[in-house]
């Protein structure tokens, strides 16, 4: 387990790649736990050997909330944006993009799908932070920066005495930005990406795969990072241009691998984020026609 001052790093598994995420570990009086997305075996570990009173989300995604019910007696938070959304199994499939994909149907049809221990977890949740505004925890100062594009509520604690900051979903993955829930938006995402930049920090702490960057390799990551989110427009414009509609555009495989897209969440995923690429380019989907469009002012 890497540490830094009192800030812990506890991973998931297979380098806490989807759908795991690391979880950070404020050591304490409070005894602060940052996401539970982990290895649930070494966030069990740590309970008994330290104990959890308080657990702050970063945001309601499962691969960050779904060890919450491993501890019913700790305090649960979550950003003001989104607390509202885990009260409910019904918003929580309206942001995904479900119900916008496939109406009320669909929406009871994923329902099923969903793990209880998730529900639990999301309907643990019993209180909110406060954005910007700076948390003291015995002596360890943390910021929960307000940072939408990836969700709308999304946050990035930021410890200022350390120069640590914990990126959660702007991950520098190869996958490149994710913001294809119908919360997500991607010119939000992009000034998000910038204000992490500008930080007076030098260690960036990834929700998953490589990690640790400093400063400087995550400057040159998020170029690369961000790039992908243009080589998606020329893509799709390629594919518009071509005289392909909506739904042949949606099975070519432009976020997920085309053979993945047979599990309907993906498929889902696939849809809401080539809308968001669609209006950005000027488009409008219609039934199943992509359509150009002036935007009214």
């Amino acid at each position: 387990m890497k540490q830094i001052g009192p800030i812990k790093i506890i991973e998931g598994p297979n380098h806490s790649k989807v759908p795991y995420s690391r979880s950070l570990y404020i050591d304490c009086q409070e005894k602060v736990l940052i996401d539970t997305g982990a290895d649930p075996k070494l966030l069990l570990k740590l309970e008994e050997d330290h104990g959890v009173n308080l657990i702050v989300n970063t945001h309601y995604h499962p691969d960050h909330t779904c060890h919450n019910h491993l501890f019913p007696n700790a305090e649960k938070w979550i950003n003001p944006i989104e607390i509202e959304i885990v009260s409910s199994i019904d918003q929580v499939a309206k942001n995904n993009g479900i119900f916008q994909e496939w109406g009320e149907k669909g929406v009871e049809k994923w329902k099923e799908s969903i793990p209880e221990e998730w529900v639990k977890s999301l309907s643990s949740i019993d209180g909110t932070y406060e954005y910007d505004k700076q948390y003291t925890f015995d002596d360890v100062h943390v910021i929960f920066l307000h940072t939408p594009g990836h969700t709308k509520g999304f946050a990035c604690p930021y410890f200022p005495d350390f120069g640590v900051v914990y990126t959660g979903d702007y991950d520098m993955t190869s996958f490149g930005p994710w913001y294809n829930g119908t919360d997500g938006h991607i010119n939000d995402f992009v000034r998000s990406g910038q204000q992490l930049l500008n930080l007076d920090a030098n260690v960036y702490i990834t929700g998953h795969q490589k990690g640790i960057f400093t400063k400087k390799e995550f400057q040159s990551a998020m170029e690369e990072y961000l790039a992908i989110i243009e080589q998606r427009d020329l893509i799709i414009s390629k594919y518009v241009n071509s005289g392909m509609n909506f739904e042949e555009l949606s099975s070519q495989g432009i976020f997920y691998p085309k053979k993945t897209l047979e599990h309907t969440l993906l498929l889902t995923w696939e849809r809401s984020g080539i809308r968001k690429h669609l209006e950005r380019l000027g488009y409008i989907v219609e039934g199943n026609e992509i359509k150009s469009y002036v935007p009214t002012k």
